[in-house]
């Protein structure tokens, strides 16, 4: 019996855990003992890339009021957030291990305080010429800065809740464009 991943592909492990030589084009990221290795993409064209990623930070009511009136003791939550997300965008191969270092050409992250429901949606935009995607570097961005507005708001909000990250839209390279208009309609 063999193992499948959610996409229909062989697993590097039988159902026994046991490791089996995948074919290469099965698992990129997967060498053929099993072994974990980083994807050569130096064949690849260099093509504009973009990607968009979505996530939500829910807090109390009152704290979402002192992020808007900047009177949290920590300073400008939303400022340092999207610093932070910025940083973790241009980090993204130092923290995820087959991750390609990229040439990011630009970063953007906006906010949008939504008092109905006592929430932060934030949306980063990533953008880079080179040989590989930036979703990673989207997802990233917006992980960061979520963690960001918790760590600087914690002290008076324990219960603080990150929540629905996904990747939203991408742009370029061989596979083309994608959108994912489930993950838009379930996240509003």
């Amino acid at each position: 019996m063999t193992v499948k991943n959610p996409a229909g592909k062989k697993s590097p492990l039988n159902s026994k855990g046991r490791k089996t030589a995948p074919k290469e084009e099965e698992w990129t990221h997967v060498g053929p003992r099993g072994r974990a290795r980083m994807v050569n993409v130096s064949a690849k064209r260099v093509t504009q890339r973009e990607a968009w990623a979505l996530g939500r930070v829910y807090l109390k009511p009152e704290t979402l009021k002192r992020i808007e009136d900047n009177a949290i003791e920590k300073g400008d939550v939303l400022s340092v957030a999207k610093v932070s997300g910025i940083m973790a965008a241009k980090r993204t191969a130092e923290m995820i291990p087959m991750c390609h270092p990229l040439q990011i050409t630009g970063v953007d992250l906006s906010f949008t305080l939504n008092n109905e429901s006592s929430r932060i949606d934030i949306l980063a935009k990533v953008q880079a010429k080179d040989r590989t995607g930036v979703e990673m570097e989207a997802l990233a961005a917006v992980a960061i800065a979520s963690l960001t507005i918790y760590d600087m708001c914690k002290a008076i909000d324990r219960g603080i809740r990150i929540s629905d990250i996904g990747l939203l839209k991408k742009t370029g390279g061989k596979s083309g464009d994608y959108f994912n208009k489930e993950f838009l309609r379930q996240s509003r």
